[in-house]
Formats: structure tokens, C-alpha cells, sequence
């Protein structure tokens, strides 16, 4: 009760100051390229209840692909790189977090395909709400860039940093409380304005 507290109460101050940079950066990927300024991407919630899932749009509107980004992929648009590497492209997120879709801190939430390959361990982990941020976040700071070096990224995806990823969500579930949430959010702001301490953030979680 305290978390879902704090989350409402939160993400609502936050959207109300807020709301004038993410209506100025929706102005900037429409006038950057053409499609929506907004990107839902349905994913797995919790008890396996599906939601939308909302960013700023980074990449090109129309052009599918790959369900994961690796490297410098040819679908992020100018503004769109700026957005994922300050993470502002998650702002939208805060709706999410309002609406009980998911909680400041939390396992992220993944797409339906990856989660049914781990259901078995998805079942402990689904327990409680996804997050915007949690401790494989910090460590996988820079998936993308880790992925881009790999002939294979979704394959690596697959059977090396998902299942890391698993183990870590279940340590975080099996220990969370409200205190180590906090510990969470602050380590995540300071790995986004000092990301070269990202790593032993991670290493340390």
C-alpha cells in the first residue's frame, strides 16, 4: 500500500511538472520525422495481464524490425538517439505508473514472445508490478551498444542477458521493500546524469 502510495502520489506531481519538456520533446520527434509522437508497445504486466506501454517515439514510424535495438540501428531518428541515451524517451512511463500499469521500480516489463520462453520463472516475477527501473536496468544501462558486438544480438538476448536478467528480477522480488525502491531510484538517477559509475552501481546491486 505504501508503494502503490507513493507511486500515485509521485508520478502525479511528476506529470504536472513535467508535462510542458514532454509536450516539447513530442513536438521535436514530429518535426524530426514523420509519424506519431507517441510509441505504445504492448507488454507483459502483472499476473500476465498485457498493457501499453508508452515512450516517445525513437524510431522511424512505419519501419519494422527487430524486437530488441543493438548497435546504431538504422530505425533511431536523430532526436531519437538523444532520447534513449538521457532515457527521457521513457518519460510517458509516468502515465503507466499513475495508471497502475506498472511502479517506479519493478522488474521491466518485457514483450509477450520473450516471456513465454521463461514462463516457469516469469510465474515468481509477475507477481508484483513492472517497473520503469530495477537493478538489471542499471547493469544493462547500455544493452544496446553490448548487443551491437554480437553477429547474433537476439540470440545473445536470448541465452545470455535475459535469463541474467531473470535471475536478477527474482533476487529483487524475493527481497524488495520500500527502502531498497528508493536506494533503486536514486542509483538510477545517478547511472543517467553519471553513467560511467553505471557499471559498479550494477555490480554492487
Amino acid at each position: 500500500m505504501l508503494k502503490r502510495s507513493f507511486d500515485i502520489v509521485v508520478s502525479g506531481l511528476a506529470l504536472l511538472l513535467l508535462w510542458p519538456l514532454i509536450l516539447l520533446l513530442a513536438v521535436l520527434v514530429r518535426l524530426d520525422s514523420a509519424g506519431p509522437s507517441f510509441f505504445p508497445q504492448v507488454r507483459v504486466g502483472r499476473y500476465f495481464h498485457s498493457f501499453r506501454l508508452w515512450k516517445l517515439r525513437s524510431m522511424t514510424h512505419g519501419i519494422s524490425g527487430a524486437q530488441i535495438t543493438s548497435g546504431r540501428d538504422a530505425r533511431i531518428t536523430r532526436i531519437g538517439g538523444f532520447l534513449r541515451s538521457s532515457k527521457l524517451d521513457e518519460l510517458p512511463q509516468l502515465w503507466n505508473v499513475f495508471c497502475g500499469d506498472m511502479s517506479f521500480v519493478g522488474p521491466r516489463p518485457e514483450v509477450a514472445s520473450f516471456v513465454e520462453q521463461f514462463r516457469a520463472d516469469y510465474e515468481e516475477i509477475l507477481r508484483v508490478r513492472p517497473g520503469i527501473t530495477d537493478p538489471a536496468s542499471i547493469r544493462y544501462r547500455h544493452e544496446a551498444e553490448l548487443l551491437g558486438t554480437f553477429s547474433d544480438p537476439i540470440k545473445h538476448y536470448i541465452e545470455v542477458i535475459l535469463p541474467d536478467k531473470i535471475k536478477i528480477s527474482k533476487e529483487y522480488v524475493r527481497s524488495q521493500s520500500f527502502r531498497k525502491d528508493i536506494a533503486l531510484i536514486f542509483q538510477t538517477i545517478a547511472a543517467i546524469f553519471r553513467p560511467e559509475e553505471s557499471t559498479s552501481l550494477a555490480s554492487s546491486s
